[in-house]
């Protein structure tokens, strides 16, 4: 199970209190997702995000390719409606990450077509960090996307410890969120 955790609306000091957390827990993917933020403060955040993984995790940065190219990060994760991985491709290094925000199955199919390196697809619930304009998509559309591509699909929106495995069981290859990983785990 991959699982991919994303940051936002904590402090830094907070914010890396979790990200050790989640790095020491085995936690594959984190995502910098401070949207509020100006280039170099996230630079600063992105940089003392990898600091803190240590090595453990691999650190994406929503959006911002040159950000994440500047800190060394291991990739970046795109919004829908930003230009494609295949528009970057040649620009970033060999085994660059890059995910990609889906909402429906087709937009899965077409990120993988565009040489996205995992989709994320929300809300399979409602979500629990903020409000959301969007319907659940709920485990059958969440099936449905995984057995669409080859690509990793993860489940995002309302994730919990408690139903994580219901998305494990409808095909996805692990899950993401923001909420989920302020919460310690079940062992």
């Amino acid at each position: 199970m991959i699982r991919y955790h994303i940051t936002g609306g904590l402090s830094l000091d907070d914010t890396l209190d979790t990200i050790r957390y989640s790095a020491a827990a085995g936690v594959e993917w984190i995502q910098v997702r401070e949207k509020h933020l100006p280039a170099r403060e996230l630079a600063r955040w992105t940089a003392a995000v990898i600091e803190a993984a240590a090595g453990r995790s691999q650190v994406l940065v929503n959006t911002r390719v040159d950000v994440a190219l500047a800190c060394g990060a291991a990739g970046v994760h795109l919004p829908g409606g930003a230009p494609p991985p295949s528009v970057w491709r040649d620009l970033v290094p060999s085994g660059f990450l890059f995910g990609v925000s889906c909402h429906t199955v087709d937009e899965v199919c077409e990120s993988e077509q565009n040489g996205a390196s995992f989709a994320v697809f929300a809300p399979v619930f409602e979500p629990l960090s903020k409000d959301s304009a969007l319907q659940p998509q709920g485990l059958d559309r969440l099936a449905e996307a995984a057995r669409a591509v080859r690509i990793p699909v993860l489940a995002l929106g309302g994730i919990t410890w408690e139903n994580a495995p219901l998305c494990l069981a409808a095909g996805a290859a692990g899950i993401a969120g923001i909420t989920l990983f302020r919460s310690t785990p079940p062992r």
